[in-house]
């Protein structure tokens, strides 16, 4: 049986889920959120060697929190981690969090990508990602942009410029999973000669340009780094990072949350050669927004094999969507 798409193949195919993105143009920088209508069920695994992250270790299964009121994925570093208060405060006013008394503390997690060295002005007198948060939090809809903006705004991988991508997936019995992702790493997403997608085995209705897989096939030494040249950095310096989510609308437990986003890993390998290395920060949250009885390891194995093929093609999608800007280092794919 052939899969299908979601009817936007995005994230918010997931219904109940909203994805909002905000950028400077000028910073060359930005930050993304995903909200529900309601707290979700969350969790989070860590493949690669410098993650940069908010809240994270309350997403482990043994942790007493089960669900979150957002997840945000950022630029700009350790600097960008700030996008979370944002999102706080603004959930805050929303009446949105952990009720402790009678003080509401939204849970935000959220995770960070390098990309202070990318053309943008970063001589801020203020930390810009608070506002950023902030207003990519007022911007959440159910349609959104893939590509140069949000957090994936000054993103680069190895050979193209990088970007926000997402993708979405029905199963036959009508589960719906999808992925949403920042590009930034370290390794390259296409072939050697840059034309075909590592992903192009999982491409779903020619959603990054329809090329098919390598002809040539093998696996080859990778093409020079033009991230690495125009940065004017060894890649021994770790300025590299994917992060993504996943997300289901299956019942899943935390427990089950914390596989999905181990399993959604292999996806990134699929998509991005090398991946987690010790110079990227690679992690991915898991979200279940389900409300029933969670499924049964029969039932949970094709989700898990979903995320992994979801978060590859947006990994896919992230670069094919990307748009030249001025001050851009390295070119687009396209």
């Amino acid at each position: 049986m052939t899969y299908k798409t979601g009817p936007r193949n995005l994230i918010t195919d997931i219904a109940g889920l909203r994805v909002g993105n905000a950028q400077d143009a000028k910073l060359k920088s930005g930050s993304t959120v995903l909200v529900g209508e309601s707290p979700f069920t969350a969790s989070v695994h860590v493949m690669g060697g410098g993650p940069g992250t908010r809240e994270t270790d309350l997403l482990a299964p043994d942790k007493t929190v089960q669900q979150v009121d957002a997840l945000v994925l950022s630029g700009g570093s350790a600097f960008g981690l700030d996008a979370c208060g944002g999102v706080a405060d603004g959930l805050r006013d929303m009446g949105r969090g952990f009720a402790v008394g009678n003080v509401i503390v939204p849970i935000v997690p959220g995770a960070i990508v390098f990309d202070l060295i990318n053309g943008g002005d970063k001589a801020w007198a203020v930390n810009p990602y608070p506002r950023l948060g902030r207003a990519a939090l007022n911007n959440a809809a159910q349609d959104f942009a893939l590509g140069s903006v949000g957090a994936g705004t000054g993103a680069m991988a190895a050979r193209q410029k990088g970007g926000l991508g997402s993708a979405s997936v029905v199963l036959p019995d009508g589960t719906t999973v999808a992925a949403l992702v920042v590009v930034n790493a370290l390794g390259s997403v296409t072939t050697h000669g840059d034309h075909h997608f590592w992903a192009a085995p999982f491409e779903m209705d020619a959603e990054f340009g329809g090329l098919g897989p390598d002809p040539t096939g093998g696996y080859t030494a990778p093409d020079p780094s033009h991230k690495e040249r125009a940065m004017g950095l060894h890649a021994s310096t770790g300025a590299n990072t994917t992060i993504a989510i996943v997300a289901t609308d299956a019942t899943l437990t935390k427990t089950q949350c914390h596989r999905l986003a181990v399993n959604a890993h292999d996806g990134m390998a699929r998509a991005i050669v090398p991946s987690h290395t010790p110079l990227d920060g690679d992690l991915v949250f898991a979200v279940s927004t389900g409300t029933g009885a969670p499924v049964d390891h029969a039932a949970y194995a094709p989700i898990g094999a979903a995320a992994a093929t979801c978060l590859s093609r947006a990994i896919a999608r992230a670069i094919y969507e990307a748009t030249p800007a001025q001050g851009d280092l390295i070119a687009t794919y396209r």
